[in-house]
């Protein structure tokens, strides 16, 4: 097998859940207090609702993978519970992951549903942290040290952002 070629579809859902916490740890960490009541306009989520919204997708993403199905809309708590939930159940979901323990559903339909809804929402969290003043640096996520496992609020620090 080349060198960096995929081992299996666990390592590849491992490793988007890294991605995942890498670029949500950017967008999450270090916003100011005001942030999570922030909304650009009538009809739209504030930045708090969408974070809470990511925690449900994760703790759903986790009763899928369990055979546990369940969806639940949860009301915003502060940025900083919401912060750590969101963390706490991503790094729940990659644990299970790595346990060995049956998946009851595949890597790609999880990483085609939830992961992949929690990136987009990564994304606006970054777009509306430019709207309300408290933007993030850009970076060349192609060079960061992102690595299974590691999918806590605490991550490396950027190689090389732009300025």
């Amino acid at each position: 097998m080349p060198t960096g070629a995929v081992e299996s579809p666990k390592i590849s859902l491992r490793h988007a859940l890294a991605t995942l916490a890498y670029r949500a740890a950017k967008a999450i960490n270090n916003a100011p207090v005001s942030f999570s009541a922030f909304r650009p306009g009538d009809g739209s989520r504030t930045a708090g609702q969408i974070l809470a919204h990511m925690c449900d997708l994760m703790e759903w993403a986790l009763g899928i993978a369990r055979g546990q199905e369940r969806w639940h809309d949860s009301t915003p708590q502060s940025w900083a519970e919401d912060r750590q939930r969101f963390f706490t159940k991503l790094s729940a979901l990659d644990s299970y992951a790595a346990s060995g323990e049956e998946m009851h559903a595949s890597p790609d339909k999880l990483f085609q549903g939830a992961i992949s809804d929690c990136l987009t929402h990564v994304g606006q969290l970054c777009m509306l942290r430019r709207m309300a003043g408290a933007q993030i640096r850009g970076e060349n996520y192609y060079v960061a040290e992102i690595e299974p496992g590691r999918t806590g609020a605490d991550q490396a620090e950027p190689v090389y952002e732009f300025e």
